[in-house]
């Protein structure tokens, strides 16, 4: 299903993520999907976004904590002191830029192709399929 994105309006927060996203992501092709929706055929210059990847760090971050609030407290502390730690925030941070670029696109189903910020194809998940309808669809236009 071959449709045009429709942006929604931007916030101050969405903003600042997108100053952070590259350019390249933004213009060019962009996958959204998530790691049960696997795509195939993706050009090595796509950026591919998985919108369940947060939730996994979280788990990832959070496994073996105990029930006890105070203890796991002190046990997440300890695992934030660690070197590598701010290697996770910063892969937070991207990882909720996806988020908020999907969002600011309209994405309403996964897996979802978008070019140019424009146009997108709607459960496809072969993304070389995918960029071929909108090459068609483009060309009719």
């Amino acid at each position: 299903m071959f449709s045009v994105c429709r942006p929604r309006p931007r916030t101050a927060l969405l903003s600042l993520c997108l100053l952070v996203w590259s350019h390249a992501a933004i213009a060019g092709v962009e996958v959204f999907t998530t790691a049960e929706e696997p795509v195939v055929n993706v050009p090595s210059d796509a950026a591919v976004i998985e919108l369940d990847a947060p939730a996994r760090l979280d788990a990832r971050i959070s496994q073996d904590l105990p029930a006890d609030p105070k203890r796991a407290e002190q046990i997440l502390k300890a695992r934030m002191s660690k070197p590598g730690w701010q290697q996770t925030l910063k892969q937070y941070g991207q990882l909720y830029q996806g988020l908020a670029r999907a969002w600011m696109l309209g994405v309403e189903k996964l897996p979802a192709v978008v070019v140019d910020s424009r146009y997108v194809v709607y459960g496809q998940a072969d993304v070389s399929a995918a960029l071929q309808e909108i090459r068609q669809a483009r060309a009719g236009q």
